[in-house]
């Protein structure tokens, strides 16, 4: 099995973290999110994963309150999204959640 995680910094007070596990080539777990750093403590604003077994969004707001979305997507396709929805609208997403407008 193969396995890739890092963190990498988006910009002031963001950062994505990521993780996927491959067997033979093929997805079999991964996490992708978007935190961002509020009163020092690094908080979970978006996430893909497949913690229960299916693909979906987790989607949290400041006040600690999460909304789930399932999708119908393989885990390969998921993760492609994952990492292209958070590079590109990581901006959006912190706006809007420091605003207390997510999700």
């Amino acid at each position: 099995m193969g396995e890739k995680s890092y963190a990498r910094a988006l910009g002031e007070r963001a950062r994505k973290r990521h993780f996927h596990k491959t067997d033979k080539d093929k997805v079999v777990h991964f996490m992708v999110q978007l935190e961002i750093e509020v009163d020092g403590v690094w908080r979970p604003v978006i996430r893909y994963d497949c913690a229960h077994d299916f693909s979906h969004i987790d989607r949290d707001n400041i006040h600690g309150e999460q909304e789930k979305e399932p999708l119908q997507l393989p885990y390969e396709e998921t993760l492609t999204l994952a990492d292209e929805d958070i590079d590109l609208n990581w901006e959006m997403y912190r706006t809007r959640y420091l605003e207390g407008q997510f999700p």
